[in-house]
């Protein structure tokens, strides 16, 4: 839908994508916990690291209200990138092959320098959400106390800082759906065809262009569950970011032909 005609062959023609139902994410949903179930330790494993790396922001982070919010939304702007092993789980149960922790990480062997350009454009969107984040609270809440709760409740309470959140969180959405958008698709195929990242990334847009209201619909259904890992105190991204991980891997195999 007009994203598929600036596609450059690069020698090949770029994937199809297909459009599909709204029901669609369930099934994603239920073949990503039929791949949990099937390979626990090392699913599992990726979700306690996810757990870990939140309850270590937090630890270090507490004091900063605007370092923590960064941080984790930042962490979690590359996670499409950190879930790789996850999807290279799913890819070899798919084949009738099993893993482990460390045989999935290779994975990313096979198409590693444009899964490291990708990787490099994530880090350069979260450098630049800190460094746009930081700037905000400096120009619109210079004094607020650095101190987490501090900061969430005089955001809150206070109507002089509500520009200050509406500014905030408008950028951090539209970063985050752009991040959203050009990952939903490319990191799998990335890991599973040899491809480069341009293309991959534009596969990914095209895939979304192609399902928008089911891409809505699914992306609401990561925001969902994501926070209920955050309310967990991290503990249940143990489980559901290897479900997110896994689904995602399903959801890549039914848009892209």
């Amino acid at each position: 839908m007009g994203l598929e005609s600036t596609l450059p062959e690069r020698g090949h023609p770029p994937p199809k994508v297909r459009s599909v139902s709204m029901a669609r994410p369930f099934a994603w949903l239920a073949g990503g916990w039929r791949d949990l179930r099937a390979n626990p330790i090392a699913s599992l494993a990726y979700g306690l690291l996810f757990a870990i790396a939140g309850d270590l922001i937090t630890i270090f982070a507490w004091r900063n209200g605007q370092l923590f919010i960064v941080a984790t939304s930042g962490f979690f702007l590359i996670a499409p990138l950190l879930a790789g092993g996850l999807y290279e789980i799913s890819r070899r149960l798919e084949a009738g092959q099993s893993s482990t922790f460390f045989v999935s990480l290779a994975g990313g062997r096979r198409n590693a320098e444009e899964l490291a350009k990708l990787g490099l454009l994530l880090g350069v969107i979260g450098f630049a959400w800190e460094r746009i984040s930081a700037l905000l609270f400096a120009l619109l809440a210079p004094n607020i106390a650095p101190d987490l709760l501090t900061l969430l409740a005089e955001i809150h309470l206070s109507t002089d800082h509500r520009d200050l959140l509406l500014i905030w969180i408008l950028i951090g959405g539209t970063l985050a759906l752009l991040v959203f958008a050009i990952t939903v698709v490319s990191v799998p195929l990335l890991l599973d065809r040899k491809t480069d990242f341009i293309t991959a990334m534009r596969t990914s847009l095209r895939a979304v262009d192609a399902n928008l209201l089911v891409m809505v619909f699914w992306g609401a259904i990561v925001v969902t569950l994501t926070a209920i890992g955050f309310l967990t105190l991290f503990f249940g991204l143990i489980v559901l970011m290897p479900l997110i991980g896994h689904a995602s891997w399903h959801a890549y195999r039914d848009l892209v032909e």
